[in-house]
């Protein structure tokens, strides 16, 4: 019954053949107890050591070389703060309460993200950073499930993680990325000659998925913008910027949103250009340096900061602080 639990599709010749050996190793310990007892009076928990051990031999010699420990083939991502499970599992199924499995990061000292250990946690090497933040379903053990549940992610959690069985030398790693989602940052861009317009851009970094990024003028109305810029990083989370034209006959607020929809992310910022900015972009007859300072020039609404814009109309040059609002 040890073997079939994790063996329970393997060929009935094999089943046969170990019960068979199991059945001729007990016989075998029961005659060489009675030769002992004669010679050496062996005690009766001297062979029952015995014996044990060679059954334990027995089922990792018959078991081991089809047990497989199978993680994801993919990167697992998720997002600072949230929980994840970290995949991993027998391959033939089978009950995993009673064995030994580690989860651990080779990359830290101590390495031990999580042990299981005797029926129970093991915490007694446990890393400080994972303390009160993993777990393993018992329920799930049963069913050769060893996934690793973390909690409340941390930035520092990315890395490469080893599920792995000592006592069957066997293993799977699991790639954790964590996505940070930074707020939107809004910048002046530049002038559009064509539609008299002013470009106004907007950039965010650490996204998984690849998000969209959407323009609002003041009344929530869509913006037509053009294409989305997305640049994969080598760490797979991504990059967008996106820019739109706005003109006179826009009101003077603006919100860029990049938002997620699977993962239920959104993060805003909002910029405030009031009319006399673009009309001293385009006038002609501006001094060739014209600075003006104003508390509504350019206004971030969650902190209403004084900035100031610098305009060169013989150059096109400008200048504007980016505004940034986390929500």
């Amino acid at each position: 019954m040890l073997c079939s639990n994790i063996m329970h599709n393997a060929p009935d010749l094999s089943t046969h053949l170990f019960f068979f050996v199991l059945f001729f190793l007990q016989t075998s310990t029961m005659l060489l107890l009675k030769t002992r007892q004669l010679k050496s009076k062996l005690t009766a928990s001297s062979s029952s050591i015995f014996f044990y051990t060679a059954v334990l031999l027995l089922l990792t010699h018959c078991c081991g070389g089809q047990f497989q420990v199978v993680g994801p083939l993919q990167p697992v991502m998720v997002t600072i703060g949230e929980d994840v499970i970290l995949p991993c599992h027998l391959r033939p199924a089978g009950d995993a309460v009673g064995m030994t499995f580690e989860w651990a990061r080779p990359d830290l000292n101590p390495r031990f993200v999580h042990v299981w250990h005797e029926r129970e946690d093991l915490h007694v090497n446990q890393h400080l950073s994972y303390k009160g933040r993993t777990s393993v379903s018992i329920d799930k053990l049963k069913q050769g499930d060893i996934s690793l549940k973390l909690s409340r992610v941390k930035l520092s959690d990315k890395g490469t993680y080893r599920c792995y069985f000592p006592d069957l030398d066997k293993d799977s790693t699991v790639q954790l990325v964590v996505a940070t989602a930074a707020s939107p940052t809004i910048s002046l861009a530049g002038i559009d000659r064509t539609s008299s317009g002013v470009v106004l851009q907007c950039e965010s970094t650490g996204w998984y998925p690849e998000p969209e990024v959407l323009w609002l003028d003041g009344e929530g109305n869509l913006l037509s913008a053009g294409p989305t810029e997305t640049v994969r990083g080598p760490d797979d989370l991504y990059t967008v910027s996106s820019r739109v034209t706005v003109e006179k006959r826009h009101s003077n607020s603006f919100t860029c949103r990049v938002q997620q929809n699977s993962t239920n992310q959104t993060r805003e910022a909002h910029i405030h250009v009031p009319a006399v900015v673009v009309s001293l972009l385009h006038s002609h007859s501006a001094a060739d340096s014209i600075e003006v300072i104003r508390t509504s020039d350019c206004l971030c609404r969650s902190s209403r900061e004084e900035v100031s814009l610098t305009v060169q109309p013989e150059h096109l040059r400008f200048w504007i602080p980016a505004c940034r609002l986390t929500l």
